[in-house]
């Protein structure tokens, strides 16, 4: 079993092994994303109660609460992968990176947009410094950052090495995000999913996000694939391989 594993895991981490395989899983991402998002959207904004307090436009947290928890995850994959490819080399490792930056960087600004939007039904204001909001605007930065500094370099192995670093040491900000509300006096409320005594929300909210929030982590995967598929290609073109795919397809077409 962990001989399997091994092999798997050197074959995703080798931009040859990596393409046919991300040709069978990129689809299937998206097809769970897709699967997961259509009852969670009906069952968040049609099914759902409104709140007794908020009304109907709690309902944004649907959309919400999924793209602040993926701002979070893409950037720890980030940390994760920057560090394996310090480390071992690993060229796969290193796309990951650059290819998740921009969709980190997508989600952080939808979590910052709708946080905004339902700030001004319920604080009266559409943005207050806040800790939680003002590290996740950083975090925002953070993003882009990585994504400029990598296609600032002329020499690719010094933009790679440059954002893994930069990927690597900004991590320290997502336990400041996800305590900020305890550590600091913060508008934001709690944590209401993962919390001591279980969640502080009814099924009939509770289910509809864990939908939308795996709809949303599953077409994280999708893009990510199709994002590393481009780069690989990008970043192989002179390789035979992939000037055989290109022959290949030439014929078919």
């Amino acid at each position: 079993m962990f001989s399997i594993l091994n092999r798997f895991y050197h074959q995703l981490g080798s931009p040859k092994e990596f393409y046919p395989i991300s040709t069978v899983t990129t689809p299937i991402f998206g097809l769970l994303a897709l699967a997961l998002f259509i009852p969670g959207a009906y069952l968040g904004l049609v099914v759902a109660p409104a709140d007794y307090q908020q009304g109907d436009s709690y309902r944004i947290i649907f959309v919400h609460v999924p793209a602040a928890w993926l701002s979070l995850m893409i950037y720890v994959i980030m940390a994760v992968a920057a560090a394996i490819a310090l480390i071992w080399r690993m060229k796969m490792a290193f796309a990951v990176v650059i290819c998740s930056a921009p969709i980190g960087a997508v989600f952080t600004a939808l979590a910052l947009i709708t946080g905004s939007l339902w700030a001004k039904p319920t604080w009266g204001t559409w943005w207050v410094w806040d800790a939680r909001l003002t590290f996740e605007l950083i975090l925002l930065f953070l993003y882009v950052g990585i994504f400029s500094m990598y296609h600032a370099f002329d020499e690719r192995r010094i933009g790679e090495r440059a954002t893994a670093l930069l990927s690597i040491v900004g991590v320290v900000i997502v336990p400041i995000i996800h305590y900020s509300v305890e550590w600091w006096s913060s508008l934001h409320q709690g944590q209401t999913v993962f919390r001591d005594g279980g969640p502080a929300m009814p099924p009939s909210m509770l289910t509809p996000l864990l939908l939308m929030a795996g709809s949303a982590t599953f077409f994280y995967g999708y893009a990510l694939f199709l994002n590393l598929r481009a780069h690989v290609l990008e970043e192989n073109k002179g390789k035979q391989w992939v000037q055989g795919m290109a022959k290949t397809w030439i014929k078919r077409g």
